[in-house]
């Protein structure tokens, strides 16, 4: 069995009344998620996010801790389509993504102004939800979307949705009935979608206009 690839975990902790990225605080790298969950556990405005390298995770911390900020190896030139992600960077819970290309937010198509937070994500109301669960929920919304603007392509960085969930692969007695319902749902919504020429496929996170930060 191949080694289990290395990961580095970069962490930054604002001090007291320092809630901006890049103002004084606490701030390293690990490659211990036990020790980085430690550090920025319960801290307001703490933010945290894994890389596959050390040079890349300093990189971060240099440019402020900001989650828009990418590895440091070139973009691709992006495909028009619709892009989703998922993620707990902000610390409030499970938040779900939905952009263009460019990264210009679509989700105002498919949910209510009060369903969006300040940052045009949707935010689940579920203390029980989990990323992968958010995942799945996000390219339900891109399927939604795509139908509706007559978009043919979807791409999502989650391994998990894309080659099983949204394809009827699921251990369905290990999962929440809720999430099983979903997953059917989005299997169905993904069938159509490509009988009718679309193809929803993957994209390093890295590289994500939806990302949203840290993925465990």
């Amino acid at each position: 069995m191949p080694a289990k690839k290395k990961k580095f975990y970069a962490y930054f902790v604002p001090s007291s009344g320092a809630k901006a990225a890049g103002a004084a605080g606490k701030q390293g790298i690990t490659d211990d998620w036990a020790v980085c969950e430690e550090f920025v556990s319960g801290k307001a405005g703490a933010r945290f996010k894994s890389f596959d390298s050390r040079n890349d995770a300093e990189a971060w911390l240099k440019h402020g801790a900001q989650y828009e900020v990418k590895a440091a190896e070139p973009a691709p030139r992006l495909e028009r389509g619709i892009y989703f992600d998922a993620g707990t960077g902000r610390g409030a819970g499970v938040e779900i993504s939905v952009t263009d290309e460019r990264g210009k937010n679509l989700l105002h198509k498919v949910i209510a102004a009060k369903g969006l937070n300040r940052f045009g994500k949707h935010l689940l109301n579920n203390d029980d939800a989990t990323n992968n669960y958010g995942e799945l929920l996000a390219l339900s919304y891109a399927l939604v979307i795509a139908r509706e603007t007559h978009i043919k392509k979807i791409f999502g960085d989650s391994r998990l949705v894309i080659e099983f969930w949204s394809r009827w692969r699921m251990k369905r007695k290990a999962l929440p009935e809720e999430t099983v319902a979903l997953a059917d749902e989005v299997s169905r919504a993904r069938e159509a979608f490509e009988k009718a020429g679309g193809s929803v496929e993957r994209i390093s996170g890295d590289f994500n206009p939806a990302d949203l930060g840290f993925h465990r």
